[in-house]
């Protein structure tokens, strides 16, 4: 299991799509399944946040990718094609109070959002 203690202000979460939130490669083989847990992960975030998906995948790719995810019931604010395939680096600042605004898990390929445990924090 991995904890994530989050604040309570709104958030951005950004997702890689292939591996994390449908099994990697599972459109070549014309079979997008959802990864365990991610359905239940994206109904639980609020709607003040913003989701943001990365892929790798073409714009050829486009049509039948937002269709699949909005065939699944997952929302999203802006989807990214075409990204390299090597480490997403995100940097931020960090707030006065000292509250991280930079959070990162690396999680296993193919094991979907069934390990994530995400707390809120009012202290945060």
């Amino acid at each position: 299991m991995t904890d994530l203690v989050v604040s309570t202000l709104p958030k951005t979460w950004i997702f890689d799509l292939d591996g994390v939130l449908v099994e990697h490669n599972g459109h070549r083989r014309g079979d997008d399944r959802v990864l365990p847990g991610v359905k239940e992960f994206f109904a639980a975030l609020p709607l003040e946040d913003v989701v943001i998906i990365l892929t790798a995948r073409t714009e050829a790719d486009a049509g039948a990718t937002r269709r699949r995810l909005q065939d699944e019931g997952l929302r999203y604010n802006h989807l990214i094609f075409g990204c390299p395939v090597g480490e997403r680096v995100l940097l931020n600042d960090r707030k006065p109070s000292g509250l991280a605004t930079a959070l990162a898990i690396n999680l296993r390929r193919d094991q979907g959002l069934t390990g994530l445990s995400i707390q809120t924090d009012p202290a945060l």
